[in-house]
């Protein structure tokens, strides 16, 4: 069971990060949404873009609320796909957003809430 896109290329940057995502079609969450329009949950997305931002950046916070989220254009299977990822320490805050070329999929903020 495929849970996560294939890896294609990481950029790290201070306290940001660009992955390049093959949105396989085999994804499991692709099955029944939608059966006969496939396409990636938002709360895959959102799901993902903490993922990728736990291992790529570091960041051990509980999830405290989103802001802003925005779902502008599906991603379909085997897009390909950049999510940006850009973590505000000093707000908690992790601003993700997914895009093809010029073609903004979706984007948003997660308030992950660091321990004292």
């Amino acid at each position: 069971m495929q849970r996560k896109p294939t890896l294609l290329n990481t950029t790290l940057g201070e306290n940001t990060a660009t992955l390049t995502l093959k949105v396989d079609a085999s994804l499991e969450d692709f099955k029944g949404h939608f059966p006969v329009f496939a396409l990636l949950p938002g709360v895959t997305q959102i799901d993902l873009a903490v993922r990728y931002a736990r291992d790529t950046l570091g960041i051990n916070g509980t999830f405290g609320g989103m802001e802003v989220i925005k779902f502008q254009d599906p991603i379909l299977p085997n897009a390909t796909v950049d999510l940006t990822l850009t973590w505000h320490p000093d707000k908690e805050k992790l601003h993700f957003s997914y895009q093809s070329g010029t073609t903004a999929h979706s984007s948003g903020r997660v308030t992950l809430r660091q321990a004292q």
